[in-house]
């Protein structure tokens, strides 16, 4: 696809992508009477890919389809991302999951990473997105492997340009000028710090704005530096233009970032320095937010499907 498409070749691939969807979805759940077309969609961040093992087995049995057999959307290559889309059941809700997302990173455009989400707000039903990321801490309060609910963001990328809703606009859909300053529901908030107390979760659940850029690599200290003095408290590379197509379609919106490292701010040892700092002291990398997200995880998937009992 390129950068920018027309509005009918938008909706042309909108609309072969949810028919292809309803063409296997609907033999498959035909056979019991108890489904409900997904109400909310979740989409699995960087090593959170066992919210999945909360789906139901059974009543109605969840079915699995990988991103390259839908047409338009494009295959996730980043490790942590299965690439799938998973329709089913949790805690008695109707769910469907991006197990895996897309990022600009990967060359996709801006327009192909928010893909799933206008396909399934074509078919419908879905009204309500819970996003989850791996993010590295700003704040300097921010320990690795604590949560942080979103309620704010920066969108650097979309200061410069890069904006998922650059373009012709879908009038049927949003209105062309939409307002941000409400993008993270607060009663869905309420709800996770509701259920984070009543699950005991010893791990702290902060509050605060999730920064977006468009990676892949990890900051430098001067940008880690200076997204602290904008008033980010965390820093990730995805997210963002996923909220922001939800909140055009008019979607409720609940966010949830896994802090997988702490960024580094100090400035960088001086060749002056007698005794200076190793420069990988802090270094991130992608195996660090990997293993993080996996001793965190369970927190995670508990949290979003104690949240799914009452959406």
């Amino acid at each position: 696809m390129s950068d920018i498409l027309d509005v009918s070749h938008q909706r042309e691939a909108i609309a072969k992508a949810a028919a292809y969807l309803s063409g296997i979805l609907e033999p498959h759940f035909k056979k019991t009477a108890k489904f409900e077309p997904p109400r909310t969609l979740i989409i699995c961040g960087s090593g959170l890919g066992g919210i999945s093992t909360k789906l139901s087995i059974d009543n109605p049995p969840p079915i699995t389809i990988p991103y390259q057999d839908i047409p338009g959307f494009k295959k996730s290559t980043v490790p942590g991302h299965s690439g799938t889309l998973m329709f089913g059941s949790m805690n008695g809700s109707p769910v469907v999951l991006m197990n895996g997302r897309l990022h600009g990173y990967e060359g996709n455009t801006l327009f192909e990473t928010t893909f799933p989400i206008r396909v399934l707000n074509h078919m419908g039903h879905v009204h309500n997105l819970i996003v989850t990321n791996a993010a590295g801490g700003i704040n300097a309060k921010y320990q690795a492997c604590d949560l942080m609910c979103i309620y704010d963001h920066l969108n650097i990328p979309g200061l410069a340009g890069q904006h998922p809703l650059r373009g012709p606009n879908l009038d049927e859909v949003g209105p062309r000028f939409l307002a941000l300053s409400d993008a993270y529901d607060l009663e869905l908030r309420k709800l996770l710090f509701k259920k984070w107390k009543e699950l005991k979760i010893q791990r702290p659940l902060h509050e605060g704005t999730y920064t977006f850029v468009s990676g892949p690599t990890f900051e430098t200290r001067a940008e880690s530096k200076m997204i602290r003095m904008l008033g980010g408290d965390a820093v990730g590379m995805s997210t963002v233009p996923e909220v922001i197509v939800a909140r055009h379609c008019g979607w409720r919106v609940l966010a949830l970032s896994l802090i997988t490292n702490t960024c580094v701010v100090d400035s960088p040892a001086s060749a002056l320095d007698e005794s200076p700092v190793p420069l990988e002291k802090g270094k991130a990398t992608h195996a660090e937010v990997l293993e993080n997200g996996k001793i965190a995880s369970n927190d995670v998937q508990n949290l979003i499907a104690a949240v799914m009992e009452e959406l």
